[in-house]
């Protein structure tokens, strides 16, 4: 392994020159400051990361909280935390990824001890329990989320209220006055789990503006549990011609229901779902929907954060990346009641 002084020697300058080129303590000379990096470049040298800390008290390491509980669809989150690894180390950080439901605890267990100099909290409650550690002696922090007060945080997420109000004027528009909502589990409904709440408002508050009927119903993603609901729907509701889907698993078995009880998709019932843009063009029948950018919330939860480290008085708030309906082969208008002229 290439020791600093043997970077030193290859420059033909001092250890300390070339520790100052490293950390930017002390102002060096173009010239010799190239011949550092050169040197550096030539030889493969790799500052060892805990003297770096210690020397800077600075980490370079962002620590991304991610419950990976099992109520929730696994492949958003993760393409949320690959979009933060890989903008993170573009900026020169690493990330120290905590799957855990520790909560509170490991929030000031990672940021007590100095192993990271910043977080981002993902699956954040309207309530959530971390936001009290990052309002009294928490670090830099951004919410991949909204909680109910988020007044003093940093926050961004896609505007989960106005994407259910979205889907209701795509389906009002077609004609549709009878609409179900297949919801997330109810674990998350129980945890008051952001997304899925502020959804739910947006889809209630659209449907009553417009006098649209709307019912909603959690449900587990399995086959036997979407049966259920459905039927309890249908039993409920028989004039519903149109349903909004919030949960990536449930959408397969919906569709296959749906045929199987002789409901041809869009024709006698359309569907519309906010789901990841993979699901929706894959589904079995192409859904129309409301696309998840988990992608594009990873990016930016990072250049927020950096934002902070380089300047503690950055401006703090809440971006909601507004939401993009995609019309694909899932809905259309409902079916004419018999009888009816064309």
């Amino acid at each position: 392994m290439v020791t600093l002084a043997e970077v030193a020697r290859h420059a033909g300058v001092s250890a300390s020159t070339v520790s100052y080129v490293l950390s930017g303590k002390r102002p060096i000379s173009d010239g010799t400051r190239q011949r550092v990096r050169a040197s550096i470049e030539q030889l493969g040298y790799q500052p060892h990361a805990g003297a770096r800390a210690l020397a800077s008290s600075r980490s370079r390491i962002i620590a991304l909280m991610v419950p990976l509980r099992t109520d929730m669809y696994v492949p958003v989150m993760l393409d949320i935390a690959v979009a933060v690894a890989t903008t993170a180390r573009a900026h020169g950080y690493d990330v120290l990824l905590l799957t855990g439901e520790e909560g509170p605890s490991a929030l000031r267990r990672v940021t007590g001890s100095g192993l990271a100099e910043a977080v981002i909290l993902m699956d954040v409650q309207l309530h959530d329990e971390r936001l009290a550690v990052l309002r009294t002696a928490g670090p830099p922090a951004v919410l991949v989320g909204l909680p109910a007060d988020p007044a003093g945080l940093s926050c961004v997420d896609l505007d989960f209220a106005a994407a259910g109000a979205l889907c209701v004027d795509h389906l009002a528009a077609l004609g549709h006055r009878e609409i179900a909502v297949v919801g997330e589990s109810p674990g998350v409904y129980a945890r008051h789990t952001g997304f899925a709440e502020r959804t739910l408002r947006g889809l209630r508050q659209r449907a009553e503006r417009l006098g649209v009927g709307l019912l909603h119903r959690a449900c587990e993603g399995s086959h036997d549990a979407v049966a259920q609901v459905l039927a309890r729907i249908l039993d409920e509701r028989p004039g519903v011609s149109a349903f909004v889907v919030q949960n990536e698993t449930a959408v397969e078995p919906l569709l296959a229901l749906l045929r199987r009880t002789g409901r041809a998709v869009p024709e006698d019932v359309s569907v519309v779902a906010v789901c990841p843009e993979a699901v929706a063009a894959q589904a079995s029948v192409p859904l129309t929907s409301v696309a998840i950018p988990a992608q594009e919330l990873g990016r930016r939860a990072v250049e927020r954060l950096v934002a902070r480290l380089a300047d503690p008085a950055a401006r703090t708030g809440t971006e909601l990346l507004p939401p993009v309906l995609t019309v694909r082969e899932s809905s259309g208008p409902p079916p004419r009641p018999l009888g009816v002229p064309l």
